[in-house]
């Protein structure tokens, strides 16, 4: 391990641990459990909102050549170690927040825990492809072939 990348290494792997340990309590707690919404609360808030301050800190501090006109321009971002560990940080935090909305909303669109543990692996493991199942798997359930989709509310 070189100097300029040790520090990363190390925020790596205990951001890997932490979202790790909150993947195993969002997929070993029963959605109807009473203390479920505890369990939500840690996984689709505290510990996305940890990994979304190492990523805001870790941007304003690391920001560099690059940007996001071109699949070069974001290349260039991610040669810096520092923004490769926020882009990181970036999929930990939204998949984990996708998979505990999943968890809460199971119950109400009537997929079972069965089936919805698989899709919690597959969204840890592989982000979108996780909710797609998702998504095809309830709009199947509710007994359509399009995948369901939540009107946006008007704000009041």
């Amino acid at each position: 391990m070189t100097s300029d990348t040790w520090p990363f290494e190390t925020m790596f792997a205990w951001a890997g641990r932490l979202v790790a340990i909150a993947w195993i309590a969002l997929a070993a707690t029963p959605p109807r459990a009473r203390w479920a919404p505890r369990v939500w609360q840690m996984t689709g808030q505290a510990v996305p909102a940890l990994l979304a301050v190492a990523y805001v800190v870790l941007i304003a501090r690391y920001w560099g050549p690059g940007g996001f006109g071109s699949l070069a321009d974001v290349m260039r971002l991610f040669d810096a170690p520092g923004l490769l560990l926020a882009g990181w940080f970036h999929y930990l935090a939204f998949d984990l927040f996708v998979g505990t909305w999943m968890a809460q909303r199971s119950v109400g669109d009537g997929l079972p825990r069965w089936w919805l543990v698989p899709i919690l692996l597959l969204t840890f493991l592989f982000g979108p492809a996780g909710l797609l199942a998702y998504l095809v798997s309830r709009s199947l359930r509710a007994g359509r072939v399009a995948v369901a989709v939540e009107p946006m509310k008007e704000l009041p």
